[in-house]
């Protein structure tokens, strides 16, 4: 078996690893690359191999950056089977639709003001091309082991980190390697902790918050509260950059169980996201994959997708009208790194006043909006517009769905090794080399495991 690293390998987004096995060749995702408007022209070039020559591709969940150019692989030549967990099944033509329809929206923009001698702009990918890719998705349940090709067999584990989202098990060529996929924190809202998975003869690991720790996840709720208290009373509103898969409903689900607590009453909640809209009724299809936590909130609390004061804004319209509202108002928009969609129409809008309050509730990749935001920018370009900030910043670090240091520690140290070893071989892949290195060194003291850390261009043997 070899493994070669193609993406997210010294970064956290564009995840690309192909796998040989059983003379086959296995893509590991086929994530979009995020962040600086130089980085995103990435995801126009050739891949490093053979999109014809590929005879399936694995997904692990459908945040974009790992399924990003999945239509994109498709109307390139690929055309072999896509596996993935069920619900990331139904939850996958939603993300891609919506990806492409942005990408012909920029492209549309830009062919309009284009200047002489311009080349004309291309969208990444179209819709007719996501229901090219989708005609191919086999979904597979959690906990069941496939054969998906002769001598290949995949088995999906919760991984805890968004609704679907899985670690991957590989078997061929007489070895097991073990992709965690992204992992989530252990009591994760709504989420299953992530499984335990007992060996592997080589283990690629995430590695996002590989240099950190959150902040306990009940002092986060008390922040969460008191910044919700400020800006009430401050006349303000409040607004949430949150990708529409996994952190809009975990914000829905706290607003639910702290109902009386946080007086969300007083609050008029928008999900700004016909996208996030849509996964609220496909989180509800797999309610049985909810921890026991949910089914209790569930039962005792307001139904946090159903909250008596919660607006989803459908219409283009609908959301320009929130901007109306002087205060008073949680508007949750994506996208989560405020690099794309609807929260920075808001942004425009409010980012000079100093009573507005914009909460980031995960992570922000270098080179975006977000990330320049978080730093401490005084100005921002948005839609050719200068906009001063003077909006209040707060950073929510807990409420990440990315497990920290010790999370990643802890779920690679219950894995055992093949041949006796105590703990299998690492190669550290979705995270910046300050974070790689961080957690590396960490694993090489605790477990005597030097880790490896993947670049593009690199293989391995298992």
């Amino acid at each position: 078996m070899r493994v070669h690293f193609h993406g997210a390998a010294g970064e956290v987004t564009g995840s690309l690893h192909e796998v040989e096995a059983a003379g086959h060749r296995v893509l590991l995702d086929c994530g979009m690359i995020q962040g600086s408007p130089e980085a995103e022209r990435r995801n126009t070039e050739a891949f490093p191999f053979e999109p014809a020559g590929l005879d399936a591709l694995v997904i692990s969940h459908v945040h974009i950056d790992h399924i990003g150019r999945v239509p994109l692989l498709v109307k390139r030549g690929f055309s072999g089977p896509i596996y993935t967990q069920e619900a990331s099944a139904d939850l996958m033509p939603v993300m891609l639709t919506d990806a492409a329809s942005i990408s012909e929206g920029d492209a549309e923009r830009f062919n309009r003001y284009r200047r002489a001698g311009e080349p004309e702009a291309q969208p990444l990918f179209t819709r007719d091309d996501v229901r090219d890719a989708m005609a191919l998705v086999r979904p597979l349940p959690y906990d069941t082991r496939t054969t998906i090709l002769p001598g290949v067999d995949i088995a999906f584990r919760e991984a805890g980190h968004i609704l679907g989202s899985a670690s991957v098990e590989l078997w061929g060529d007489g070895r097991k390697l073990v992709f965690s996929g992204d992992l989530g924190p252990k009591g994760t809202p709504i989420l299953r902790d992530p499984a335990t998975i007992d060996r592997a003869d080589l283990v690629i690991m995430e590695s996002t918050y590989g240099d950190r720790l959150h902040r306990d996840r009940l002092e986060t709720i008390r922040q969460f509260g008191e910044i919700l208290d400020t800006a009430w009373n401050e006349g303000g509103t409040v607004l949430i950059p949150a990708f529409a898969v996994g952190r809009s409903q975990e914000l829905l689900y706290w607003f639910a169980r702290h109902w009386d607590e946080w007086n969300m009453a007083r609050w008029r909640i928008f999900l700004d996201s016909p996208m996030a809209a849509k996964v609220v009724g496909i989180y509800d299809r797999h309610a049985d994959l909810f921890d026991e936590d949910a089914r209790r909130v569930w039962q005792d609390k307001p139904n946090p997708f159903r909250l008596p004061n919660l607006h989803f804004t459908a219409s283009r319209d609908e959301s320009m009208a929130i901007n109306r509202i002087e205060s008073g108002a949680i508007v949750i928009a994506g996208s989560g790194m405020a690099n794309a969609g609807r929260i920075l129409h808001h942004f425009r809008h409010r980012l000079g006043r100093r009573q507005t309050h914009v909460v980031f509730v995960g992570y922000q990749a270098e080179g975006t909006l977000g990330r320049r935001l978080v730093d401490g920018a005084k100005w921002v370009r948005i839609h050719g517009h200068d906009v001063r900030v003077n909006a209040q910043r707060h950073t929510v670090g807990g409420l990440s769905a990315h497990t920290d240091q010790h999370g990643l520690m802890a779920w690679y140290g219950a894995i055992g090794g093949d041949a006796g070893a105590a703990h299998p071989p690492l190669a550290l892949v979705h995270g910046e080399d300050r974070a790689r290195e961080a957690l590396a060194g960490e694993i090489g003291e605790h477990f005597g495991v030097q880790a490896r850390l993947a670049r593009p261009g690199d293989t391995l043997e298992v």
